[in-house]
């Protein structure tokens, strides 16, 4: 791990131990301490999503151009000023604009710093980096959650501005490890013919493995994330009757379930097709639906129901840790030299459209329609291993299958290394 990637990863911790400070409590700061209502603190929620769903196009654009340094660093700022201005923010029009500031800085980061990761890293190291990225981030979250669930007081205000204090300042260190970063030329596979560096939306639409793989995306985080605070906890609630200090039990055992498989399961992975990697995780995925509907839909005790439901959640996470090493370099690998910008941008904000419509169907679902709900998400999950296996068909075998297409190099005696990416 060269000096550019240990800053990024640092960078990637910091920017989710800010957000975990915060994230968990923002309902409650916006609703009840402000005192601004029910209705205010969804707007906020709302404006979080079309805000990232605005912003993410032209960042693929400007990061393509400008490169990603300079664009997380523009993220980064205008995130720290959101999250501060939130913190004093005291009537809805505040609180709004706030939150989309601090909607849009976050949204941004994501590709930026995806597109840092495949720029500091080869085709043998990107699937460990992006595994990195992901335990780091959920450890990150998972700290900050903590420590800011130590600090906050419903009852003062002034708990909550120190915890988006706090998050900004994380954003604006961050930007102070970030300037130090000197970018690389890095290789990577490189299948499809060299493109101009202006990209455009027209030629990622034509790519047909992207487009498979961008609607793969969408449903694995309608079908999983976006159900997470929304249709499953409400279903665990309402038909497994779940307590809620039963479900942060599930919440933590699924970040424990990616703290402690992630670099477990990162040799499996790497030596596998990643299509078929992902078709794996979707029966997995429909096993934990079928946990989950054992918990609320069946006749046992409420002591298995709760252990089916926790269950539920760490299969989730099991599921996430074998995606983390495959997907994000998949996406990579797809894209045209000198686009990867666009395409995690592309991919990001696929991401972001289904965790703003994953929510606003799985949570009335989970609440009255128990059985249907189940029945649903069991089908997406089984959906997600027939597209995986439909992508498979479109992937080359350096995308698919990349330690064997490195291999086959070296036995004839090339060079081990992709031709590198352009900056």
């Amino acid at each position: 791990m060269g000096a550019a990637m240990r800053r990024i990863h640092v960078g990637n911790a910091l920017s989710a131990f800010g957000l975990g400070f915060t994230v968990p409590y923002l309902y409650v700061y916006v609703a009840q301490v402000r005192g601004l209502g029910a209705v205010t603190a969804g707007l906020v929620l709302a404006v979080f999503a079309v805000a990232a769903l605005i912003v993410l196009p032209f960042a693929g654009r400007a990061i393509v151009r400008r490169g990603p340094l300079p664009v997380l660093l523009a993220a980064l700022v205008t995130a720290a000023a959101g999250a501060l201005s939130l913190g004093l923010a005291s009537n809805a029009t505040a609180v709004l604009l706030s939150s989309a500031a601090l909607g849009s800085g976050q949204a941004v980061m994501q590709p930026a710093l995806a597109t840092m990761i495949v720029d500091c890293s080869s085709a043998d190291t990107r699937s460990r980096a992006f595994a990195t990225q992901f335990f780091l981030q959920n450890l990150g979250l998972g700290v900050g959650g903590l420590i800011g669930g130590h600090l906050v007081d419903a009852t003062r205000v002034s708990s909550f501005t120190l915890l988006f204090a706090i998050e900004a300042a994380m954003f604006l260190l961050l930007v102070v490890v970030m300037v130090t970063v000197r970018m690389p030329r890095s290789p990577r596979i490189e299948d499809a013919p060299a493109a101009s560096t202006k990209g455009s939306w027209k030629q990622l639409l034509g790519n047909r493995a992207m487009v498979q793989l961008c609607v793969l995306g969408f449903v694995l985080f309608f079908a999983c994330y976006g159900q997470f605070e929304s249709g499953l906890s409400a279903y665990g609630v309402e038909a497994a009757g779940i307590s809620t200090s039963a479900l942060g039990t599930a919440l933590a055992a699924n970040t424990a379930m990616i703290v402690v498989a992630q670099f477990l399961v990162l040799r499996f992975v790497e030596r596998r097709r990643r299509s078929r990697v992902i078709a794996a995780v979707g029966l997995i995925w429909a096993v934990a639906w079928l946990a989950a509907g054992y918990a609320g839909l069946g006749h046992g005790s409420q002591e298995m129901a709760t252990a089916a439901f926790i269950s539920t959640y760490a299969l989730f996470g099991l599921g996430e840790a074998m995606l983390s090493p495959t997907v994000a370099p998949l996406v990579a690998d797809l894209a045209p030299r000198g686009l990867a910008g666009q395409y995690n941008s592309a991919f990001a904000l696929v991401k972001q459209l289904a965790l703003a419509v994953g929510p606003a169907v799985g949570g009335p679902m989970g609440a009255a329609l128990h059985a249907p709900y189940i029945v649903t998400f069991l089908l997406f999950s089984l959906g997600i291993t027939v597209l995986a296996v439909r992508l498979g068909r479109q992937l080359t075998e350096a995308q698919d299958q990349p330690w064997r297409a490195r291999s086959r190099v070296v036995t004839r005696g090339g060079a081990a290394e992709p031709v590198p990416a352009e900056a």
